[in-house]
């Protein structure tokens, strides 16, 4: 399976929509758009390809769901008020874009060296990222959104399940409602995995419907934080870093893990 293949499926599957297709076979990303109104959403398809050959062909069912309702939405006019509990942040990676597909600027802050925070309107089955000209429209100011998402984050249910390999305990926060990866906004929670944690704390956030914590004990546990993460990243349908972060003084650093188990910040 290449990229060339499944964005063939996918091109295939959507074929009855009256919608225009442009697929960047170097970039391996396939951008999709409506051609009444113009907007769409870029796709990348190195994250469905790596779930493809995990689940099989039936993963495709859950991208074609999401692009169709993607781009419905679109179509429709959105709006803030008494809507503010559906407004939460959302973690991506520092190459996503800055503004919306139709050139218009997104609310974003920088969070680490490898991600940004946006900030989205949940609409049940998507979301809608906010830009300036839906602040501006609903005469908002920016500050009034970064402090009901954080608090709507902090609200969130955190269940998460353990595993412990070579010595090592692993937390996986995954419940799969789009804002897995953005409890690491949460530093209360992060502060009690911190009390409970004995060795050295490190965070993953490889794609948007996961969060991985570590109570590292030895050299190996690097090893195995950073292979978790890189199949996480490959798989995810909406992938963020492949690095993982060290947790010292509600701070988060980048670190590398190179040749010998050895972690670089």
């Amino acid at each position: 399976m290449d990229s060339k293949k499944i964005n063939k499926m996918i091109q295939d599957r959507l074929s009855h929509h009256d919608w225009d297709f442009s697929f960047d076979r170097k970039r391996d990303i396939l951008r999709i758009e409506d051609k009444v109104t113009k907007k769409g959403i870029t796709v990348e398809l190195p994250g469905i390809i790596g779930k493809y050959k995990e689940e099989g062909p039936e993963s495709l069912d859950e991208v074609i769901y999401y692009i169709e309702e993607s781009l419905t939405i679109m179509s429709v006019e959105q709006d803030l008020v008494g809507k503010e509990k559906n407004i939460f942040p959302v973690i991506r990676s520092t190459s996503f874009p800055t503004q919306s597909s139709d050139g218009i600027d997104l609310l974003y802050d920088e969070h680490t060296a490898e991600t940004r925070i946006y900030y989205a309107l949940d609409l049940g089955t998507t979301y809608r990222l906010i830009d300036k000209n839906l602040i501006k429209k609903e005469n908002w100011k920016p500050e009034r959104i970064r402090e009901i998402a954080r608090f709507n984050v902090r609200s969130l249910d955190i269940p998460y399940k353990t595993d412990i390999v070579a010595g090592n305990t692993f937390y996986f926060v995954n419940s799969n409602d789009g804002y897995d990866a953005s409890r690491i906004l949460n530093d209360s929670f992060l502060q009690k995995m911190k009390q409970q944690i004995t060795g050295t704390m490190a965070i993953a956030v490889p794609h948007q419907d996961v969060l991985v914590i570590a109570d590292i004990q030895n050299e190996t546990g690097y090893d195995i934080l950073a292979q978790m993460t890189m199949s996480f990243f490959a798989a995810g349908r909406v992938p963020i870093t492949a690095l993982s972060f060290l947790y010292e003084e509600h701070e988060l650093e980048p670190i590398f893990i190179l040749g010998k188990n050895r972690p670089k910040k």
